[in-house]
């Protein structure tokens, strides 16, 4: 009953300032580095966990605390002890679409036109709390207006609210394929 009552005042600033923080490197080297997105495209698409976790550790030595793939996309996980949960970003193809395929060019684009969102969320206290709490409210035009402020690229078709978190849903022209970017409560 604790646990479910601490997950209804999620997320926090707090949380999403971490998660914002600890991405922001990754995203950095996805969207300025052709050759590393390459590598890590090939380890998502592979599942190859290991070969994922050495390459977050060249960007962020202490990025997440647990990280998956479905061969589609993939997962990083981020622990807060207060209050007990999990939060996950990552970035995936919707289940069901296609197997064993994750496009490095759409991942680029996407982590250039993410970069500005999750750049204010790490620095700007107000805005990370402005945001909490519309997803907290369940605030849906307050949490476009938000995201939408800061990712401008015609490729967003749109932005939710799922799990104590956000879904940004992207479609670019030179793919077949819509993918997601999620900032989530992992298992709610």
């Amino acid at each position: 009953m604790a646990k479910r009552a601490a997950q209804q005042r999620i997320p926090t600033a707090t949380i999403l300032q971490s998660v914002a923080k600890a991405m922001l490197p990754f995203y950095n080297e996805i969207a300025r580095n052709g050759t590393y997105a390459a590598s890590w495209s090939k380890a998502v698409i592979d599942a190859d966990l290991d070969r994922m976790q050495k390459l977050l550790r060249q960007v962020s030595p202490s990025i997440g605390d647990s990280l998956g793939s479905n061969a589609i996309g993939y997962f990083i996980s981020f622990s807060f002890a207060d209050p007990d949960v999990s939060y996950t970003n990552g970035t995936t193809i919707p289940p069901g679409s296609v197997q064993f395929f994750f496009e490095t060019r759409v991942h680029r684009a996407i982590a250039r036109s993410v970069l500005p969102f999750y750049r204010k969320i790490a620095t700007s206290r107000a805005f990370a709390l402005a945001l909490a709490k519309a997803i907290r409210q369940r605030e849906v035009l307050s949490v476009r207006r938000l995201t939408r402020s800061l990712v401008r690229t015609a490729a967003l078709r749109s932005v939710t609210i799922e799990d104590s978190g956000i879904a940004l849903s992207f479609k670019h022209s030179f793919s077949r394929y819509s993918y997601r970017n999620l900032l989530l409560l992992e298992g709610e």
